[in-house]
């Protein structure tokens, strides 16, 4: 079992790619970091929307769901990542969502994955001119 806090966010980060993949979602970055700050833990292509996807992975249920530690400024940080990642494809008009996957890591138990579609929606300025 990792120990540290890295370890086990790396491991879940593994788990939550090795799921998205047998589900039929091509993984195409992992660890996205936009220069003008904005990150994506996993970016991927699900039939023909492509999505951004937040891992949240925890050891313990005692301070509630993993996705409840995905509030307004982590999503933000998101949106900016996915919002560089689509201007350095050119901006094209496809579909796109923002995922979370949540993964638990309880000692004794095999680990639990759970994706949440549509987790969050950009802010309906950032989307004008699109």
């Amino acid at each position: 079992m990792p120990r540290t806090r890295a370890e086990i966010g790396l491991l879940g980060e593994e788990l939550s790619c090795r799921w998205l993949r047998s589900q039929g979602r091509r993984v195409l970055h992992r660890n996205f970091r936009a220069p003008q700050g904005g990150e994506v833990d996993v970016v991927c292509r699900h039939r023909d929307v492509l999505t951004f996807v937040e891992v949240k992975t925890r050891t313990s249920e005692a301070f509630g769901r993993p996705a409840d530690a995905v509030g307004p400024d982590k999503q933000r940080l998101i949106q900016r990542g996915a919002l560089e990642w689509m201007r350095l494809l050119g901006r094209p008009k496809i579909k796109f969502r923002f995922d979370i996957v949540e993964v638990l890591l309880i000692e004794g138990s095999p680990p639990k994955l759970n994706v949440i579609e549509n987790a969050f929606r950009l802010p309906d300025s950032s989307t004008a001119g699109r």
